[in-house]
């Protein structure tokens, strides 16, 4: 437990995703101030892009949209003012006698776990990520002619065991009772309610103009310039201030002025920002390379369609191949496959561009069902560059003409069609079970006598449709499918690539069984058609299960009422595997081990800012845990081996590695079963080692792992990436799962018992749907 600042106890615990603001408050006379705080923000930081609140009472609509055309995720929040009307106040003919105070209404915001406030005569010439790693206490930076006892309110780092209602009545007590330097208003409250208690930030990042008193030069490391004072820039010179002013003047830019240099910036740049500015900047007339950059950007937002429209508004040359490459990867993602093949064929004449051109075509002609033609396109990338690895993907995926649907119609009346994730070599451990895991809830023959694949990603055109209705039934399973980038389609806007037609025109029976809602915190669907998709595929399924309850929610509210009672729960058949595999025995003794897992794909929806928080705590808890047992690492994917090499580089820790990517399910299953404790990031790493009776902990970056440790009432099993003490409770849990290891795997077994019933439920329900019984009772129970 930790204490907050008002005292009161309170678990320490930080929500799936750290949510961070900025905040200022500003009127009219102190808006061409944060006109340029905007700009040099964005010119500075330009990978950063967090929500902005602004706290406002008199803001004119024109001054509000010309703020909310400089960011593209403004908050705007009317302050209480009358809340400070009998705040004990110092010269009543002071302009900030009343509207200094507004800032304080900060503390109220209950939305962010971490709040940076800048005072509007502020301008931001350095870079300021270092403030968002920030985790404790009240930041600030001390008083430039005070010492450290007192800070500057000019910045505050505020986290969120200050924005509570007992730390707002504490600053209200003490504005009414004027015990504080009345002359300073919102900041001397502060420090009388502080008394010096506040973290002590770096003075580079509040530089107060007046240590530059004598026109000294701006040293070249600050990253905050803080005019403090009653001249400010926008109101004309300062004597004795001209090589400061001249730094604020660098940002007071025209619109114009302000995209040309946003758009130069070399580098990277946060894609909401680029989209936001780039929408504004091309109606002004900005070239190709800022269009460029624009469909870039909405690319990595999923806005296909939309970098479709930016780059269709101009005229490609031939030469430029990355912006038919780009353009080319856009039109594929919405499914106009010929118009996509085209501008790859262009950009693939370049020779840059040459291997991730040839790749994305193998990809196109592979989900066309066209092998011969993808193997064709897989060479020439390879030819180009030896190790790309999509090139190699998919040669290696083709380099064998596949088996052609020969079974004569008894044949397939005793098979199920099975829609599913089948994963390459190298792939993903959890992807690689996943099938098999589905198949074995049916019964105990998994192979082609029973099972007709179809893989999720590969377009279900006529021929495809006719293969699925010759068999017996149609299984859509396992696996997260319903995410919105890991293989974009312009169908359906999941990973299932069929259009609604085709799902009408599905003759038999259709189960989605143990389907999961797989999308992060901020990442969004092209929602109107992945809707239309969701609620075709549900109309017409026979069963409609997904894999944790947290899924089944979000589905129900995507659907018309007449429609959410045939969502139901269906947990993945990885969380039951202990009685689907026969023959299963639990190992008589366990290996003196722990696995880590972690994952990497869509890194910053997963850590954030707090990467290297996370690495550190990590690093923390493995040197701990490695005293008393061997910690190993379970690499699902080949990425996640990122984590191992950062760990030596950082903090000089090496563990073994299992690549699981490159093990089949026995020995995945086996190796699970045999540790003593899973701590992992992916889902799979905590289902499967969870349905092999081994006990887990969740390194939680994605809600399914919080869902899943819902379902089974076990949430104590699960720590965010984002807590702060993420390192001295993974090494409190683990020891204790350790220490009661007999109890703790008679514990999961119980949770997987219930799992196991409500799957037997269903398979009852669905043995009658297939017209046949599903061989589970032959397995333990």
């Amino acid at each position: 437990m930790s204490t907050t600042p008002t005292g009161t106890a309170v678990a320490a615990t930080q929500p799936l995703k750290r949510r961070i603001a900025f905040a200022s408050y500003v009127d009219e006379n102190y808006l061409p101030g944060f006109l340029v705080l905007l700009r040099s923000l964005a010119l500075s930081n330009p990978r950063v892009c967090e929500d902005f609140v602004v706290l406002y009472d008199d803001l004119r609509p024109a001054s509000v949209e010309r703020i909310q055309a400089l960011h593209p995720r403004i908050v705007l929040r009317r302050v209480r003012a009358e809340h400070y009307a009998d705040f004990v106040k110092g010269d009543p003919h002071n302009y900030l006698v009343r509207k200094a105070y507004f800032i304080l209404d900060v503390f109220g915001i209950r939305d962010y776990d971490t709040i940076i406030t800048l005072d509007t005569d502020m301008v931001v010439p350095g870079d300021i990520s270092e403030l968002l790693t920030l985790r404790e206490g009240l930041g600030a930076v001390a008083q430039f002619f005070q010492g450290r006892d007192k800070l500057n309110s000019g910045l505050l780092v505020i986290q969120r065991e200050y924005l509570t209602d007992g730390f707002c009545e504490r600053i209200d007590r003490i504005g009414r009772s004027g015990e504080y330097e009345l002359d300073k208003h919102d900041q001397g409250i502060l420090n009388a309610l502080l008394e010096g208690d506040f973290v002590r930030i770096d003075p580079r990042y509040n530089f107060v103009k007046r240590r530059l008193s004598g026109n000294k030069p701006v040293p070249e490391d600050v990253a905050i310039l803080h005019f403090t004072g009653r001249h400010k820039p926008w109101n004309g010179g300062e004597v004795g201030y001209e090589a400061a002013e001249e730094v604020w003047h660098r940002y007071d830019l025209s619109d114009a002025d302000f995209h040309a240099e946003f758009f130069a910036l070399p580098g990277e740049k946060h894609p909401e920002l680029v989209a936001h500015l780039g929408r504004r900047a091309l109606a002004a007339g900005a070239g190709h390379a800022t269009a460029q950059q624009v469909a870039a950007a909405l690319v990595d937002l999923g806005r296909y369609r939309d970098a479709i429209e930016v780059l269709g508004r101009i005229r490609i040359p031939a030469e430029r191949a990355r912006a038919h490459a780009l353009l080319g990867q856009a039109l594929m993602a919405d499914s106009r496959h010929a118009e996509a093949e085209a501008h790859l064929l262009l950009a693939a004449a370049s020779p840059p561009v040459t291997p991730k051109a040839m790749g994305r075509l193998a990809q196109l002609r592979w989900v066309l069902h066209d092998d011969e033609g993808a193997r064709r396109y897989a060479l020439a990338g390879l030819a180009a560059d030896p190790t790309d690895r999509m090139c190699g993907i998919l040669h290696r995926r083709t380099a064998q003409a596949p088996p052609a649907d020969t079974a004569d119609d008894a044949e397939a009346g005793r098979q199920l069609a099975h829609v599913a994730f089948y994963m390459d070599q190298q792939g993903n451990a959890g992807d690689k079970v996943l099938p098999d895991a589905v198949r074995r809830c049916f019964g105990p023959d998994i192979g082609p006598a029973a099972w007709h694949p179809e893989h999720v990603h590969r377009y279900v055109d006529d021929a495809a449709l006719a293969r699925i209705n010759r068999r017996r039934g149609l299984v859509i399973g396992g696996g997260g499918l319903f995410i919105p980038d890991t293989s974009p389609n312009g169908h359906s806007a999941w990973q299932w690539n069929v259009t609604d037609e085709t799902i009408r025109a599905i003759e038999v029976p259709l189960a989605v069984f143990a389907v999961g809602y797989n999308a992060f915190e901020g990442q969004t669907y092209a929602r109107e058609r992945f809707t239309e998709s969701l609620r075709t595929l549900v109309g017409r399924a026979d069963f409609f299960g997904l894999r944790n309850h947290g899924s089944v929610e979000r589905v129900r509210a995507l659907l018309p009422a007449g429609l959410r009672e045939k969502v139901v729960f269906q947990p993945c058949p990885t969380t039951v595997a202990r009685q689907i595999v026969p023959g299963w025995r639990d190992p008589s003794e366990r290996a003196d081990t722990v696995m880590v897992n972690c994952a990497f794909d869509r890194a910053g929806l997963r850590f954030g800012h707090d990467y290297d928080h996370f690495l550190a705590q990590m690093a923390r808890a493995i040197r701990a845990l490695g005293e008393e047992v061997e910690v190993r690492y379970a690499a699902h994917a080949v990425t996640d081996e990122k984590f191992v090499l950062d760990l030596r580089r950082a903090h000089g820790i090496t563990l073994p590695v299992d690549p699981m990517y490159d093990w089949d399910t026995p020995r995945i299953l086996a190796e699970y079963a045999r540790t003593r404790l899973v701590m992992g990031m992916r889902g799979h790493a905590g289902m499967i080692p969870f349905g092999c009776g081994t006990p887990i902990i969740s390194l939680i970056s994605h809600p399914k792992l919080a869902y899943f440790l819902k379902d089974i009432d076990r949430p104590e099993w699960g720590v965010s990436v984002h807590e702060r003490r993420l390192g001295d409770l993974l090494t409190e849990r683990a020891r204790d799962l350790l220490a009661n290891q007999e109890a703790t795997v008679a514990d999961v077994h119980d949770r997987q018992r219930w799992l196991w019933k409500v799957t037997r439920d269903n398979l009852g329900a669905l043995g009658r749907l297939f017209d046949t019984t599903p061989a589970v009772e032959a397995v333990i129970g």
